[in-house]
């Protein structure tokens, strides 16, 4: 079984919570995307905390520098997970460490633009990271990559931490995703994009769940 998360990535702080009431039953957790917590701050995670109490809330902050200074208030304010970037290099991910250890919670290292993944996985497991991120970024995408043999790598280490995978997953890609070793299946534009955002949740999370 994989999770699934859903990404709010639109500006609008009122459409960003109508968004995530439709899809909350039918996810696991729900993304704060880096443009959304940039915009509108650590009132939404309050906002989205109070309101979604069954869902867990990780909040894409891509931390670079300050690890544990910039990521503390966001656990305190409710995230149940932060991302630091892997690029950030290892000082700065067990400052975010730190923080998460503080509050009982959970640290996941985005490995977009590392060019060593295999090194650096090893490195934040035995720092204490919780999740690793294979994130294939929009630009990426548009050039045509995907996630897969990172995936396949930072699976094939069998380190035990959890993997989650973004970058253009769907329905229709979601088995191979999972069966390629994904514990955290990230869905955005698939949902949000949807007629129904709530129907293409729910139909993620099944084959994530199954």
């Amino acid at each position: 079984m994989a999770l699934t998360q859903m990404a709010l990535d639109s500006l609008d702080f009122d459409a960003t919570v109508a968004l995530a009431a439709k899809v909350a039953p039918h996810v696991d957790i729900l993304e704060i995307g880096t443009p959304c917590i940039k915009h509108n701050g650590i009132k939404l995670l309050e906002t989205l905390k109070a309101k979604f109490p069954k869902n867990q809330i990780l909040v894409d902050l891509k931390t670079m520098d300050a690890g544990e200074y910039e990521s503390e208030p966001f656990y305190k304010a409710g995230a149940d997970i932060c991302t630091v970037l892997g690029a950030s290099g290892i000082a700065t991910i067990k400052g975010v460490v730190a923080a998460a250890k503080k509050y009982g919670k959970e640290v996941q290292v985005d490995m977009i633009n590392v060019a060593n993944k295999e090194a650096l996985t090893k490195e934040c497991v035995a720092a204490g990271v919780q999740i690793i991120g294979v994130h294939t970024g929009l630009d990426a995408q548009a050039a045509g990559h995907t996630p897969f043999a990172d995936l396949a790598m930072i699976a094939g280490l069998k380190t035990g931490v959890k993997i989650s995978v973004a970058g253009g997953v769907k329905a229709a890609t979601t088995q191979q995703v999972k069966d390629a070793g994904a514990s955290i299946i990230v869905a955005g534009a698939a949902i949000y994009g949807a007629a129904d955002p709530a129907t293409a949740a729910a139909e993620i999370t099944k084959i994530a769940h199954g």
